[in-house]
């Protein structure tokens, strides 16, 4: 099987959009200071689940991930506060028992948190792949409008399955 990592915030939920336009609304600037400010004061709990929506049926797309048998799958988010880990977990804990979620502290790197050589990371912020690929990692880049980047893109979870079985040959000498 192979070791799949979803990002959560712009691939499963459009929490960056939404907060970013909760920011410009507020008139503060979109930047890494205020970011971080209204990241970390943020409710959570009601963001999830009264704000932000799900991106493109990510719940079906998983569970069709799980059943396809391909994949150890996890989440794998970066976070910027305890409250923030809470909630994102009680979310993924409504629709799944079983899948591993795993809270990166935003200062570090996803690369740091798990073994990259030969895993999956589907996310939507090239930089991440970037540093994923640099530790022998796939980056697959979530893009609502397939722009990859240079990456491969999918604008739906369960994409990602095709991708392997076209792959799977290669895939499985990269996990040796």
């Amino acid at each position: 099987m192979i070791n799949l990592y979803i990002d959560f915030d712009g691939v499963i939920m459009n929490t960056i959009e939404v907060g970013y336009g909760m920011i410009k609304e507020s008139g503060r600037e979109v930047n890494s200071d205020t970011c971080d400010e209204f990241f970390t004061s943020l409710d959570w709990k009601d963001f999830l689940n009264k704000k932000c929506s799900q991106i493109n049926d990510p719940i079906n797309s998983i569970q069709k991930l799980i059943d396809s048998n391909l994949f150890n799958i996890s989440i794998l988010s970066h976070v910027n506060s305890l409250d923030e880990a809470i909630e994102k977990i009680k979310y993924i804990r409504k629709y799944f028992k079983d899948i591993t979620f795993i809270p990166v502290p935003k200062k570090i790197s996803k690369t740091k948190m798990v073994h990259t050589k030969g895993a999956i990371l589907i996310d939507d912020y090239a930089g991440n792949l970037r540093e994923w690929e640099s530790a022998e990692g796939i980056g697959v880049r979530f893009s609502e409008k397939l722009n990859g980047k240079g990456f491969y893109a999918i604008n739906k979870l369960d994409q990602v399955i095709d991708y392997v079985k076209e792959n799977l040959k290669v895939l499985n000498k990269l996990q040796s």
